[in-house]
């Protein structure tokens, strides 16, 4: 389907502008003036370009698309027409984003597209989980659970994701205060003392020694430090930019002694719980793990899937690859394999995907729990050390005339 570039006035008389999917010219012209948007000039931007989805808005959340997704089934569930429920949701979003990309669906469903197709235009907002759901609903005819589904879906994946930054925020808070009190020690506090030593002319002992140096270090090159730290994240970056370069960090990152059993349950729980909404949604397996395998997050867990699905091709189970692959524990290929065998991998799959959310859950508990007096101790020894080793040479001095 095209893409159309426009420019325009609204009811008000305001200058607007945008970038729609359109079957033709004819039909987005009309479908702007049912917005009370008088086009000027209409352009098809040339083939292969992608929407700009950043007009207005920014992205779009997860949050807002399970809200919409909920809004969405209840709606459908009511009997109203499928167009009608894409035009009143797109004109109740806040997120200019969305809302562009919700009419231009209505225009794409109302010029004979299918929902399906209409949502491929967007790939940005609604990715291949999701419209290959919304296929599945449209041809089984049963587009409302589909929906419902979906919503549930991304409503876990939220929650799992809001758990985790909210678990991360006090860790992260701790290290930046402890980086901006030693950073304001070595900076201000540090010279002062190593100016009245040199005064006094005393001898100094060795920790005293290395904080002065390390003071003048940071006074002098402290630019030195943010430009190796920003080259390390660019570095970092461009690695990642390679497929082998990003199988090779997300291998380091699961092999990580305290970090990596977290990130290998979330791995796993964004799995099951993504293959078994997708099997319980009609989609068929070959699909549903290529589909997962992209919307993975890791580039081990997408490359097991994919030899998972190649192996599954050739007409083996899948319980045998996923377990040859060494990334998946040996309960989740058991319960699958118990699944496959009885006919119900899907609710299998939500089963071990509620167990390992669960999992994450007590995890990121344990870690915070573990990280608290860690962190309490780094700071601690930190400032201590630094205003201990600046009053050692005054303990000296007090000594010596005392005695």
């Amino acid at each position: 389907m095209p893409v159309y570039t426009w420019q325009g006035t609204n009811a008000t008389g305001e200058k607007v502008q945008g970038e729609r999917a359109a079957e033709n010219k004819q039909v987005l012209r009309s479908s702007l003036a049912r917005e009370r948007i008088q086009t000027k000039t209409i352009k098809e931007k040339s083939e292969g370009r992608r929407l700009n989805f950043n007009i207005g808005g920014g992205k779009v959340k997860a949050k807002e698309l399970a809200v919409f997704f909920r809004q969405f089934s209840v709606m459908i569930d009511a009997g109203l027409p499928l167009v009608q429920c894409l035009e009143i949701l797109g004109n109740n979003q806040q997120n200019e984003t969305f809302k562009n990309s919700l009419l231009g669906v209505r225009t794409s469903v109302e010029g004979g597209a299918t929902l399906a197709n209409a949502l491929r235009a967007y790939p940005k907002v609604f990715d291949d989980l999701i419209t290959n759901m919304v296929e599945a609903g449209e041809t089984g005819g049963i587009l409302d659970t589909i929906l419902q589904r979906i919503s549930a879906h991304v409503e876990k994946a939220v929650k799992m994701k809001a758990a985790i930054k909210s678990a991360l925020i006090y860790p992260v808070s701790v290290i930046v205060i402890a980086l901006l009190v030693v950073g304001a020690l070595l900076k201000f506090v540090v010279p002062i003392f190593a100016n009245l030593f040199v005064g006094l002319g005393v001898e100094l002992p060795a920790p005293t020694r290395f904080v002065i140096d390390l003071s003048a270090f940071i006074g002098r090159f402290w630019w030195l430090i943010f430009l190796s730290l920003g080259l390390i994240v660019v570095a970092i970056r461009y690695i990642r930019t390679t497929p082998e370069g990003r199988f090779q960090t997300d291998k380091i990152m699961l092999s990580l002694p305290i970090f990596g059993p977290v990130l290998r349950k979330i791995a796993v729980a964004r799995f099951t719980r993504t293959l078994g909404t997708l099997i319980s949604s009609g989609v068929p397996i070959l699909d549903g793990l290529e589909i997962t395998a992209r919307t993975a997050g890791n580039a081990v867990i997408e490359r097991a899937l994919m030899h998972v699905r190649k192996s599954i091709e050739e007409g083996r189970t899948i319980v045998d690859p996923l377990r040859e692959s060494g990334v998946f524990p040996n309960m989740v290929t058991q319960m699958i394999g118990v699944g496959e065998a009885t006919g119900a991998m899907d609710s299998m799959l939500q089963k071990v995907a509620d167990f390992y959310e669960d999992e994450v859950d007590a995890a990121t508990k344990d870690l915070l729990a573990l990280m608290e007096p860690m962190l309490i101790s780094f700071l601690g020894v930190a400032v201590g050390g630094i205003v201990i080793s600046l009053y050692m040479p005054l303990f000296s001095m007090i000594a010596k005339l005392s005695g």
